[in-house]
């Protein structure tokens, strides 16, 4: 009896062996399944290399990077050379990102180098058999959002309130420039936008891409706006409201970004310099000296030269009916003939001619009369021609049901 349990002694090790080595090596995948979880980035499987991730320093080079790795005597002239096409060496700049990708044998030999400029771009050099080079772009995805509220302060502050990245205030504040004045809105007055955010690898936040609508509330009244390519044939895009009106008005409201009327157009005021009475014909803006003065609608520059009375001056001519001009630069930088476009710069603020401190005399005239431009009713930019309003509507109007259900639920807590 005691015979036949020990005869099976040995067949039960065996057993009992076996069924130990089978989970330790089940443990052993598991555990070199969770310690080497596969990594790609660049399209590679990072654990495949041994890696050296560094930024460009100052002395760097693209040749004393690579010269110090294991190349087999390869030429860092001749690599240069062969990859030139598409990548120049030259462009690399301090503190931008580089990674290394080296065999994990013994040689350590450099495979790849991959030189990031920016987040979205960067470039693989292949050192392997024939020396490559190639220019990848990381994915781009865009992500559509819908905030709205009450202003609490700035534009720019609402939006990082918001958790919104605050570079979309400007862009806003251009899109309306005609209707709203910034400045004018007040803490609670409602909003809502619409708008696309970028992401790299559908992870990385890039920032705002567009702004597909919006609404402020301006003196009681909604003010939409949604954007729209008039053109099919043009993909420049303006902003219309949700009649199909247009936003931009043909003339911006002053020659200035930010405005300080010292005197208006009169009949009869006293001269500073001159000691009379006489009539102003214009609007003063005062800035200080160099302020950039701009054209506050597309023309031909009709003059551009110096008078004892006017100093430094600019008159453009915007089309039949009217013109302007820009009294007392400091300097002028635009020329007679020259076509300017609405809100460049033609020239700077100065003190030239008469007058007894720096600021622009701004002068308007319709049907060849100077004329008040503060009480003239300005013309807006063409309206979205007829053929293409139902196109637009058709476009805006899911977008507008969007903006105020939102709105509603955000706003009427």
């Amino acid at each position: 009896m005691i015979y036949k349990v020990l005869k099976k002694i040995p067949f039960l090790f065996i057993l009992f062996s076996l069924f130990i080595s089978c989970n330790k090596s089940e443990e052993e995948k598991t555990f070199h399944a969770k310690k080497y979880p596969r990594l790609i980035e660049f399209g590679f499987n990072l654990n495949d290399f041994n890696i050296v991730n560094d930024t460009i320093k100052k002395g760097d080079t693209f040749g004393t990077i690579i010269e110090k790795q294991n190349l087999n005597g390869k030429q860092v002239f001749d690599i240069v050379a062969q990859i030139k096409d598409t990548f120049d060496v030259r462009t690399i700049r301090i503190g931008k990102p580089f990674t290394l990708l080296r065999s994990k044998d013994r040689t350590n030999k450099l495979q790849y180098l991959i030189y990031q400029p920016d987040r979205l771009n960067y470039y693989i050099v292949d050192f392997r058999d024939s020396i490559q080079a190639h220019k990848k772009i990381r994915p781009v995805t865009y992500k559509t959002k819908t905030i709205a509220g009450k202003l609490n302060g700035s534009l720019s502050e609402t939006l990082v309130d918001f958790k919104v990245d605050p570079s979309l205030a400007p862009k806003i504040a251009k899109i309306y420039a005609w209707s709203i004045d910034f400045f004018k809105l007040k803490k609670g007055d409602e909003f809502a936008l619409t708008f696309t955010e970028r992401f790299i690898n559908d992870t990385i936040y890039d920032g705002v891409d567009s702004l597909k609508a919006s609404f402020f509330e301006y003196k009681g009244k909604r003010v939409y706006a949604f954007p729209f390519a008039p053109n099919p044939n043009s993909e420049k895009v303006d902003y219309y409201d949700e009649n199909a009106k247009a936003l931009k008005n043909f003339f911006l409201k002053a020659p200035l970004k930010f405005v300080n009327i010292t005197s208006r157009y009169t009949k009869s005021r006293f001269h500073p310099v001159q000691k009379i009475w006489k009539a102003h014909n214009g609007t003063d803006y005062a800035a200080p000296t160099g302020t950039p003065i701009m054209t506050t609608a597309s023309g031909i520059v009709e003059q551009a030269g110096y008078t004892t009375g006017n100093g430094n001056f600019v008159k453009v001519k915007h089309d039949k009916t009217y013109s302007t001009q820009y009294l007392h630069m400091s300097k002028i930088l635009v020329r007679r003939g020259q076509r300017v476009t609405q809100g460049q710069v033609i020239g700077k603020v100065g003190s030239t001619g008469l007058a007894t401190g720096p600021h622009v005399c701004y002068r308007f005239w319709k049907n060849g009369q100077q004329v008040d431009a503060l009480k003239l009713k300005l013309p807006n930019s063409s309206p979205i021609e007829e053929r293409y309003k139902a196109s637009y509507l058709k476009k805006m109007q899911p977008l507008k049901r969007v903006l105020d259900s939102v709105a509603t639920a955000s706003i009427k807590k």
